[in-house]
């Protein structure tokens, strides 16, 4: 039951955040490289290796789900869409998972990662620095090396109490950076 539940959240949780943006995307639009937004400032502890080039640069919204273990918050699963960043229309082109993973709704490459290194932020998720643990496909997410979760907004667990096995889905927004080695 507790499976199912999780299943029904996250399902509910990728529905909500992709209402209205169910178009598809090619997959030129999904590899535009372009610098990390003004006013995002990236922490040194974040920055990305020297040898590695930027490929993509994606916003993201979703939910970070919470599940109650011993009468505490604990993360469970993150579910959020990512579209081009300079997109209006917000055309999903990935949806990023459990795992973590990140998988391309254009070409069906996906990207793993572990973090490496936080930045707390007030108010809000960490941003992170993430490096690749596996890669598959040949599209948009073959061979990143790095990832970095930025501009983060919401997600925090809840400060509560819980019981049993609650679960909850808290809103964050995001840019996710992906890098590749440098050729």
């Amino acid at each position: 039951m507790k499976l199912a539940k999780r299943l029904v959240l996250t399902t509910t949780a990728l529905a909500a955040v992709t209402v209205g943006m169910l178009s598809g995307a090619t997959a030129g639009q999904a590899a535009v490289s372009q610098p990390v937004r003004a006013g995002v400032t990236v922490p040194d502890a974040l920055k990305v290796p020297d040898g590695n080039r930027l490929t993509g640069v994606f916003s993201a919204e979703g939910v970070q789900t919470y599940t109650c273990t011993d009468g505490a918050w604990k993360l469970l699963e993150p579910a959020a869409t990512l579209w081009a960043k300079k997109d209006s229309s917000r055309r999903p082109v990935a949806l990023h998972s459990r795992g973590p993973v990140w998988v391309s709704t254009v070409d069906g490459s996906a990207v793993n990662a572990a973090a490496v290194a936080t930045s707390p932020k007030d108010g809000t998720i960490p941003e992170l620095l993430l490096k690749s643990t596996a890669t598959r496909g040949t599209g948009v997410f073959a061979d990143v090396s790095y990832i970095q979760r930025l501009g983060t907004k919401g997600g925090v667990a809840p400060t509560t109490a819980c019981t049993g096995t609650d679960q909850v889905s808290v809103p964050y927004s995001a840019t996710y950076t992906f890098y590749k080695p440098a050729k």
